[in-house]
């Protein structure tokens, strides 16, 4: 970060190849908010310090909110790093933000073992859409 005109020019090459890119651990360490409008960005990821102590209904995260709103301002795809509970994915979804990573998706898997792990939470999350519909029809 000496030298950010040179960080710069080598992170919109690397946009212009194809790639995305991401300010992990945002929040902590050496991100900064200039970081948001210099740098050509598609991601913004919620350090896990922010996340670990949430609760649905009876803690409040202003700097979540805050990374949260900022995020999308700027067009960002937000993600919250270090789920673990339910109570903070529902805290965090209240907010507006739907990705994340963590725990409660899965331990780290081997690259070998990532497929079967997609193609099984994907047919969980069916099976729980149309559970969620039958409760819907009873109603």
């Amino acid at each position: 970060m000496t030298d950010a005109s040179t960080t710069i020019a080598t992170l919109r090459e690397l946009k212009e190849s194809g790639f995305r890119l991401a300010i992990d651990d945002f929040g902590t360490g050496y991100s900064s908010l200039a970081y948001l409008q210099r740098f050509p960005l598609d991601t913004l990821k919620i350090d896990r310090a922010f996340v670990k102590d949430l609760k649905l209904g009876t803690v409040d995260s202003p700097i979540i909110r805050a990374i949260i709103g900022m995020g999308r301002a700027l067009k960002l795809h937000v993600v919250a790093e270090g789920v673990e509970t339910r109570d903070e994915l529902a805290f965090l979804r209240m907010q507006g933000c739907a990705a994340y990573q963590g725990y409660l998706f899965s331990k780290p898997v081997p690259a070998n073992q990532l497929q079967h792990l997609l193609r099984d939470r994907r047919s969980e999350d069916a099976s729980m859409a149309a559970e969620r519909f039958r409760n819907r029809l009873a109603s």
